[in-house]
């Protein structure tokens, strides 16, 4: 069943933060509907700013010697919006479970349209592997960050170059054609998005070219010897299908993937893990996940911890 705080969050979302972006008439008011956003970072946890490859982010870290791999982490906003900034509540949660954890300011349309975003993710995967195995490399994303973790995994599979040992996906949008039956189905429960915002978001980044070209919308690529995939999504959301969907075809290809979907969760819910017992239980599965993809750990006490307030009963989701 599904928490209260859950359900509050939906109702919030839906009522403020989506007829906001449904009101924007310019690219500048859509980004301005998510920079409220942004909250504190959590107590020991630091940021320094870098350049990786040649594109600029930020290192997070806490007041905990390294255990595990590196992390990369693609942040979302609809490939028009959004940066590491404001999805410090995910990524410093990744931090303080033993990951070191990078997330590149990669470039946004339309200033900057596709497939400008895939290259700075090449680029900053490249450097980090230039210093770390890709075998202790591992990967999350959320949202367009989820697409964009896709795309990155099969540019790399193009290039011949490794790939890291897992991916996490939540709520991934995987089709910019914007074709998958939940758009129509959840355009009244989702809390953030309908077909016309998620159609404006892929003419941004796409302009003409084909919404269905496989690096723009990974489900419709050729989806081979990925790595290990963990999908999150929630029932109500617009892109239900796009996770659904990939799910599918993944498994159809001989992937290693596992999908959960959750009740009444608002699209990304793991950014308001302070509140919504939800998205402690999802942060804290997908840092097990990709835990269990990594080389033993180097030796420190607190391997095989997750922080405590990420410690709950994991018994929401739905796992198809």
């Amino acid at each position: 069943m599904a928490s209260w705080q859950a359900h509050l969050t939906s109702f919030f979302l839906r009522h403020v933060l989506k007829p906001r972006l449904a009101r924007a008439s310019s690219i500048e008011q859509a980004r301005a509907a998510f920079r409220g956003l942004t909250t504190p970072l959590p107590p020991g946890c630091t940021v320094t700013a870098a350049r990786v490859g040649g594109v600029a982010g930020e290192w997070l870290s806490c007041d905990r010697p390294e255990a595990f791999g590196t992390l990369l982490y693609l942040h979302g906003g609809g490939y028009i919006a959004c940066n590491p900034q404001t999805h410090r509540p995910i990524t410093s949660a990744f931090a303080c479970a033993g990951f070191r954890t990078f997330a590149p300011d990669y470039r946004l349309a339309p200033e900057h349209p596709f497939p400008a975003a895939i290259d700075d993710a090449v680029a900053t995967y490249r450097a980090l592997i230039a210093e770390t195995e890709p075998r202790r490399m591992v990967l999350a994303g959320d949202s367009a960050g989820g697409g964009l973790s896709l795309a990155l995994l099969l540019s790399l599979q193009q290039q011949g170059i490794a790939l890291p040992s897992a991916a996490v996906l939540f709520s991934p949008l995987t089709d910019l054609s914007v074709s998958g039956a939940s758009v129509s189905s959840n355009r009244h429960r989702c809390a953030m998005f309908n077909q016309p915002i998620l159609q404006s978001a892929a003419t941004f980044y796409l302009g003409d070219r084909d919404p269905r070209m496989p690096l723009a919308s990974p489900l419709f690529a050729q989806l081979q010897g990925l790595p290990s995939l963990l999908i999150h999504v929630g029932a109500n959301e617009t892109l239900l299908d796009d996770s659904v969907r990939l799910t599918e075809r993944l498994r159809a290809t001989g992937n290693a993937v596992q999908l959960q979907v959750w009740p009444a969760v608002p699209h990304v819910w793991q950014l308001f893990h302070r509140f919504v017992p939800e998205a402690r239980q999802s942060l804290s599965t997908a840092i097990g996940f990709l835990r269990d993809h990594l080389p033993s750990p180097m030796a420190t006490p607190f391997a095989a911890e997750v922080p405590d307030n990420l410690h709950t009963d994991q018994s929401a989701a739905a796992t198809l």
